[in-house]
């Protein structure tokens, strides 16, 4: 792993004479070729720069000026402008915190000047009605780094100045401005500039943006844009102008900086106009869009700058297959645009960046690029694409057929977010707490061998090192579910105690491990599985309950296949029971989720362990058992039948009835109010 420090000694091999340029580009390193010199376009010289490589960037020229847009620099993306020397605060930039006036006389001091504030996320409606307003000062207080507002000028400015500096390491970037690009040649690493020059490099960086002559270049790349129907803008007040006003006074007397941004569906004739990426807003249009709104915020648009009104017209772009073919690799909104109102493009582009730069460290040869730019795809593919698809349906808002975040969806999603266990239609939170549940189950002793061979990766293990391991087979009757119109279900399952789970950090967590779950009910079955991840199928199971038996029998179309008896049922003192299935104090319950990719056989869209913990779902529901009994006597029978009365599940009973009873530990059923919902189910790494 390649590590940068501002203050580090040049890369060895690397020196610097000055000549035309700048500097005369000597250098042990690759020739690299980055098209596009936006906020990730430079951020990868820079970092490229100091892995000892010699950088040209091919500029293309542009007609407007941004100077009003504000960037979102989250803390994963501030904190490795911050390893090159970029502080955002030294940019006037507003941080996302309080400071006391100890903390602004002392930064002060090492600053030309810093702004910060507690940044707030207000929402309002036309009439200038609050309807909600979130606080982000404690929020950023989990991050080591910053949250900064800072604007993109200023931003791209200094990158440029960094990168073409005769300061720091590595040698200067040569820029070279309006450099159109025409075609591109992945093989060879050439870029065919428009006035008909070529420019090679033994790596090409595609940091193009939207429009981009790189994207088609790769296999699958030749995909068009797709219009979202929305568009966005922002404005600039000076803050006396504001103040002057009574009618928008309000704007300008609370502290800090107020940044603006406006949505507007497409439709009416468009207000701005596009050269490029870059949009400039016709101010007198937009005003007229926002017409009918508050006076206050139509009078506040008219004292706006018209130079500082710019505007996005919201374009997507589906999942790439690759973004890389022999020496090229793409980068930013080229690989993964996205909508500009979600503050996040600038963020990915430069993670893309520093990626690039680590996969593409001091000593690579030309025969290596290849292999380390598909390296570089692995590492960032999968997170950047994550991250559109939830900016993608952060996008979408209430009123539009979309999928809103915060919502359960479900197949079909044509019809809206889908009810159930967890939400109404509308999203609002389902109540269990007057659900009741009887719990039958049969603790044993049995095979630790058989048992480890139900584990779906080598990340699970017992905690006892013993060749004995414990499992039960329980069954749980659930009522009055609200989210069912008060009816309710049936399920049994195998439970397997004393399971560890060592995750990727080396952290352990202990539970018990959920193998299979059978249910009598369609509907919990496919929410168990598309929401949480839970192993469920289906089964018939009848219950015979007298005073002091408890009867269990599973089938499918008929054919029997399980049968589970509790004898001698007495009541006993709840005592310390906690009405756990295995009567042991775990964290929780693991299972694993797994989704088949379409088209692929053997390949998963989806696969990772799942954990609900006891404890959040304590607080979420709490869980009062009522009444305990234990048995006498309990006995388990399994029969497989054959694959013609079982022909979905006979390799699945076949396994369980392969399970070996040594001793049963305990049977008991235990009576309550008060269901979990499993909605603490989280993904483990």
């Amino acid at each position: 792993m390649a590590s940068f420090y501002t203050n580090a000694p040049a890369p060895s091999g690397l020196l610097h004479k000055t000549n035309d340029h700048g500097a005369e580009r000597y250098s042990p390193g690759l020739n690299i070729v980055i098209i596009g010199a936006g906020i990730g376009g430079l951020t990868a010289a820079i970092y490229l720069r100091y892995q000892g490589h010699a950088v040209t960037v091919l500029e293309q020229p542009h007609s407007t000026n941004d100077t009003a847009t504000v960037l979102h620099l989250t803390p994963n993306s501030n904190g490795l402008l911050r390893r090159i020397g970029i502080f955002a605060e030294h940019l006037d930039a507003n941080s996302v915190e309080s400071v006391s006036a100890d903390e602004e006389e002392m930064r002060t001091e090492t600053a030309d000047k810093y702004t910060a504030t507690t940044m707030q996320i207000s929402e309002y409606d036309a009439n200038n009605r609050l309807l909600r307003n979130t606080d982000l000062t404690d929020s950023n207080t989990l991050w080591l780094h910053p949250w900064h507002l800072v604007n993109r000028a200023r931003l791209h400015e200094e990158l440029n100045r960094r990168a073409t500096s005769l300061e720091g390491e590595g040698v200067p970037v040569i820029i070279r401005r309006c450099s159109c690009v025409a075609d591109i040649d992945a093989t060879s690493g050439t870029a065919l500039l428009e006035n008909g020059e070529r420019v090679q490099g033994e790596v090409l960086i595609g940091a193009d943006g939207i429009h981009s002559k790189a994207r088609p270049k790769v296999p699958g790349g030749d995909i068009g844009t797709k219009a979202s129907g929305k568009s966005a803008f922002c404005f600039q007040v000076p803050r006396q102008v504001a103040m002057d006003d009574v009618l928008t006074r309000e704007y300008a007397e609370k502290d800090g900086q107020w940044h603006f941004t406006g949505m507007r569906k497409e439709g009416e004739e468009k207000a701005y106009i596009q050269a490029e990426w870059i949009i400039k807003a016709d101010k007198a249009k937009l005003i007229d869009v926002y017409k009918d709104f508050d006076p206050s915020l139509v009078a506040l648009m008219g004292k706006a700058e018209t130079e500082t009104f710019d505007a996005w017209e919201l374009l997507d772009l589906g999942v790439l297959p690759t973004w890389v073919h022999k020496r090229l690799a793409l980068l930013g909104d080229a690989a993964h645009p996205f909508f500009a109102d979600q503050s996040q493009g600038a963020g990915c582009a430069i993670e893309d960046a520093v990626a690039l730069a680590v996969v593409l460290q001091h000593g690579i040869t030309a025969g290596e690029v290849p292999e380390r730019l598909r390296l570089y795809e692995k590492i960032r593919k999968e997170r950047a694409n994550r991250v559109q698809e939830y900016l993608r349906l952060a996008g979408r808002d209430l009123r539009n057929k979309g999928l809103e975040l915060g919502l359960y969806w479900r197949m079909p999603v044509s019809f809206g977010p889908f009810p159930g266990p967890r939400q109404t239609f509308e999203g609002r939170p389902r109540s269990s707490a007057q659900s009741t549940f009887t719990i039958a189950s049969i603790k044993f002793k049995t095979s630790r061998t058989i048992l480890e061979n139900l584990f779906p990766s080598s990340s699970f293990r017992f905690k006892s090192p013993g060749t004995v391991a414990y499992a039960s087979f329980s069954q749980t009757t659930l009522d009055k579910m609200e989210w069912l119109g008060g009816s309710g279900y049936r399920y049994f399952g195998l439970y397997i105690h004393g399971v560890e789970y060592v995750q990727n950090d080396g952290q352990v967590l202990e539970g018990t491990f959920l193998p299979i779950l059978f249910e009598d009910l369609t509907d919990p079955i496919i929410s168990g599985r598309e929401e949480l991840g839970i192993p469920k199928l289906y089964c018939s199971i009848d219950l015979w309950r007298r005073n002091s038996s408890y009867w269990i029998q599973a089938g499918w179309q008929g054919a029997s296949f399980g049968k589970f008896a509790l004898d001698g049922l007495r009541e006993v003192s709840l005592g310390d029971d906690k009405g756990t299935i295995g009567g042991e104090d775990d964290h929780g319950i693991f299972s694993y989720k797994y989704v088949p990719a379409v088209g692929q056989r053997g390949k998963a869209d989806v696969e990772y362990a799942i954990f609900v913990p006891h404890a959040e779902e304590a607080k979420a529901v709490e869980s009062k058992v009522q009444k305990v009994y234990k048995a006498d006597r309990a006995s388990v029978s399994l029969d497989p039948l054959h694959w013609e009365a079982l022909p979905t599940l006979y390799h699945i009973v076949s396994r369980l009835a392969e399970i070996p009873v040594y001793e049963v530990v305990e049977a008991k059923v235990v009576e309550g109010v008060g269901v979990p919902n499993f909605s603490s189910a989280r993904r483990i790494d």
